[in-house]
């Protein structure tokens, strides 16, 4: 792995460029996406690379720039059972900002892919400080984590109604 930061004026831009494409961060103004983009460091994993796994300190927000990234949980007995595999413009570790919790589950780098990484304190610093964009955020991560328990509830429903659960 390896984590660059952005202090090149162009590579600023081009992270600012990047955070548009991103639905995590729709809706935001240009400033505030700039002002993102100067907390955000840029990390490359090869295929296979743990990102980080279930229990480690939630202290990062990662963004998808290439490849794809697989959120998945041992099952005892079962082995690893894949929860999502994301991929470009899409966001994982978000449950970070809203909890002190370890994390969830693992994530590994389901093919080679370059991420941004925002830190959680600096994220945290860049809110206090601007409540408005807070708010901005703060929907977008709600509307972001409903997405993914419907589609939790759909396969739970698949599940359960194709016999393979319960």
């Amino acid at each position: 792995m390896t984590a660059v930061p952005s202090p090149d004026p162009r590579a600023h831009d081009e992270l600012v460029e990047q955070l548009t494409k991103v639905p995590f961060f729709d809706g935001l103004t240009h400033e505030a996406l700039q002002m993102i983009a100067g907390l955000a460091a840029e990390e490359s994993h090869a295929t296979g690379t743990r990102i980080f796994q279930y229990g480690d300190p939630g202290d990062k927000l990662f963004i998808i720039l290439d490849g794809k990234v697989r959120i998945s949980r041992e099952v005892s007995g079962m082995g690893e059972e894949a929860l999502a595999v994301l991929g470009p413009g899409e966001v994982f570790g978000e449950m970070a900002l809203l909890d002190e919790s370890p994390r969830s589950a693992d994530a590994r780098a389901h093919e080679r892919c370059r991420l941004l990484v925002i830190q959680k304190e600096a994220f945290d610093d860049l809110l206090f400080l601007h409540k408005d964009l807070a708010y901005e955020v703060l929907w977008a991560c709600v509307r972001m984590l409903s997405a993914r328990l419907r589609e939790t509830n759909d396969k739970l429903t698949f599940l359960s109604t194709s016999g393979r659960f319960g």
